[in-house]
């Protein structure tokens, strides 16, 4: 019977195990969220009948989940952030990493920026949030640390 039972304990826990998010990286905020956590998006997300990379990001303090999708470009590639409260884009080029309203061929596929959910003063701010160049994991963790800021409210 404790074989039984033993067995039963370890097939739950390598199939809970099986199911979870592989975790890209752990943060700090600095926010009332308090700490982040990437992990990789189970399958990819499609936009404009493209299939992309996905990132999901979750809170310590909040049930929020946010989505991040990339999308290569000419030169760099955009951050497309999407969750329930705001959704936003960072855009990199050589020069800059920063924040953007969305790009309007998004809002056929349905995402929006929120004018009422953003909070202008720090979007201005995160306008240029680092220079341009950096890769997918830093831009990610640069986007977990400040896209809460951007939460009007």
């Amino acid at each position: 019977m404790k074989r039984m039972f033993f067995l039963a304990l370890l097939t739950v826990a390598f199939g809970s195990a099986t199911f979870a998010r592989e975790l890209v990286a752990e943060g700090k905020t600095y926010s009332a969220l308090g700490d982040y956590r990437i992990e990789k998006a189970d399958n990819p997300v499609i936009i404009n009948g493209e299939a992309l990379k996905a990132f999901i990001i979750s809170y310590q303090n909040s049930p929020m989940e946010v989505t991040i999708v990339i999308k290569k470009m000419e030169n760099c590639k955009n951050f497309i952030v999407l969750s329930d409260k705001l959704s936003v884009q960072y855009v990199c080029n050589e020069n800059y990493f920063g924040v953007e309203k969305l790009d309007k061929s998004l809002v056929v596929e349905g995402f929006n920026t929120s004018d009422a959910a953003l909070n202008r003063g720090e979007y201005f701010h995160q306008k240029k949030l680092a220079n341009g160049g950096r890769g997918e994991l830093e831009s990610t963790q640069l986007i977990a640390a400040f896209f809460p800021m951007l939460i009007e409210g």
